[in-house]
């Protein structure tokens, strides 16, 4: 077969209106633009196939242009040795005077940016899958040493069988040079950018996943986490503030929001997200929400069931037998879901900064520990009236109306245990009080700086977690889903130790 067998009827090299880079690749036309650079389609006229040509020219304010092209090189080259099926495979790179060519292959997909602006926001289970496999081709890019620097919805490809493509490998990391520029610029899409970036730390792979974190809340919620009106709010946003979800639960919630943690070595790292997407990517679609109602999410076996509500979930009925619980659901969203799954603990701090003022001491409840047998509410009350400390008891006659003196305030709980087998589930050891408390810590942690806590009185505010002890833990309940045994539970408390009038949380739209 020649080379004009090969080739379109309309392609010649060298025809007049057609550009051809190192007497290869002959543009056909435009695919896209964007900071870095112009996208082309282009036909390989020695190979006789089609390609995506990524135009780089030289940043603004860029000194040296051999330095730019000597990086984009390294990286780009660096990036193309990657062997995943979610990465964009890079053929070939060109300089030609101040410009450089990527030549990739070329994906007839839309992005994940036009497929969300298009049909609105995705299905979990669809998101969890696009999650799974652009986490894949992050691992791969991390285990050779590679940064992306730019994930983000633009750079992921989706097409109709499902498969993603993550491109740009390497071509921030190529950009993103102190030697390139003198106007101190920002590399990477600012509204994906994760907060140590943007505090001037060196970027690191888990500021791959922080992107990963807000492209997936983006997919699933269908608007940025955190894009305001300036790129400086934006940024400020990053810094400050914590987005909730209301389209996304249980796993997918768990990963998003432990991608999200602003403290790099407090965030999930990939293994563990990869845990969790490859949960919410396997469970069952949910139903629709019924005309004024709240979603419900169906019980599968081995899971406790959780009901989608604000405060209000806590507030139906009289008071619950000991036992009887419900996960509190924080803007319809999963703030802590069950962390051990499979027997196994999620590592390092995950929900709350390492170091939090606000965290007071946690203690154990049940037989054996720091609060004997204590009688926790949560349905009709969540007020109590006697300080949460060790060696006192909480009775059923110390639950009071909110509005009345109390000394604190259940704010949160959360299933520490999950599983797939209700038996294996039930038949689960101990963790251990260290493990657990950290669990706890960090769920807790996370809703009580999320708008759950009214601002106004959050500076006054201390938190504190109850955790099982291990009698309670092994105590066999009468049913699977009657079992209180392995719940943590948030406390709100007075800053100064004395005490509150009113609720501090406040309701969830």
């Amino acid at each position: 077969m020649t080379d004009e067998q090969t080739r379109p009827p309309h392609v010649n090299q060298g025809a007049p209106g057609h550009r051809t880079i190192a007497n290869r690749y002959t543009l056909l036309g435009e695919l896209g633009r964007g900071g870095m650079g112009v996208v082309w389609r282009a036909q390989d006229i020695v190979i006789g196939r089609q390609v995506a040509i990524k135009e780089l020219t030289l940043p603004e304010g860029a000194e040296d242009a051999g330095v730019f092209q000597e990086r984009v090189l390294r990286e780009v080259r660096s990036g193309g040795r990657l062997n995943d099926p979610a990465v964009v495979t890079v053929f070939d790179v060109v300089a030609e005077g101040d410009t450089t060519f990527i030549v990739m292959e070329l994906v007839e997909a839309p992005t994940l940016s036009e497929v969300v602006r298009r049909n609105g926001p995705l299905q979990p289970q669809h998101v969890a899958s696009i999650g799974e496999q652009v986490l894949s081709a992050l691992r791969a890019a991390h285990e050779a040493g590679i940064v992306h620097r730019d994930v983000k919805p633009g750079n992921i490809m989706v097409g109709p069988n499902g498969r993603v493509k993550l491109t740009d490998f390497g071509i921030a990391q190529a950009i993103d040079d102190p030697r390139l520029t003198t106007s101190g610029m920002l590399v990477g899409s600012p509204a994906f950018m994760a907060p140590e970036r943007v505090a001037g730390r060196e970027t690191l792979p888990a500021s791959d996943l922080w992107s990963l974190g807000a492209t997936l809340f983006f997919a699933v919620e269908g608007i940025v986490p955190f894009e305001r009106s300036t790129t400086a709010a934006t940024l400020h946003a990053i810094m400050n503030e914590v987005p909730y979800l209301t389209h996304a639960r249980g796993p997918l919630a768990s990963a998003i929001m432990g991608l999200l943690i602003a403290t790099p070595e407090a965030r999930i790292n990939a293994e563990q997200a990869r845990g969790l997407l490859n949960m919410a990517a396997a469970q069952q679609p949910l139903p629709p929400t019924p005309p004024g109602g709240q979603p419900t999410v169906p019980h599968q076996p081995g899971q406790p069931p959780t009901m989608l509500a604000g405060h209000t979930a806590l507030g139906a009925g009289g008071p619950a037998p000991r036992g009887n619980r419900k996960a509190l659901v924080i803007g319809g969203a999963v703030i802590g879901v069950a962390m051990l799954v499979a027997g196994f603990f999620l590592g390092k701090p995950v929900w709350s900064p390492s170091v939090d003022e606000a965290l007071q001491s946690t203690l154990t409840y049940g037989e054996g520990g720091d609060i004997a047998d204590p009688y926790i509410d949560g349905q009709s009350y969540y007020c109590v009236n006697t300080p949460i400390v060790k060696g006192r008891s909480i009775a059923q006659n110390n639950w009071v109306d909110c509005e009345e003196a109390h000394d604190a305030e259940l704010y949160d709980y959360h299933w520490s245990l999950g599983g797939s087998d209700e038996e294996d589930s039930r038949q689960a050891s101990y963790p251990g009080v260290e493990p657990l408390a950290e669990f706890g810590e960090r769920a807790c942690g996370l809703s009580f700086h999320s708008n759950r806590i009214n601002d106004e009185l959050r500076p006054r505010l201390r938190y504190q977690v109850l955790v099982p002890s291990q009698r309670e833990w092994e105590r066999r309940p009468e049913s699977y889903t009657d079992d209180a045994s392995r719940t943590v539970y948030c406390f709100a408390i007075d800053a100064g130790g004395g005490q509150l009038t009113g609720e501090a949380t406040r309701e969830i739209e």
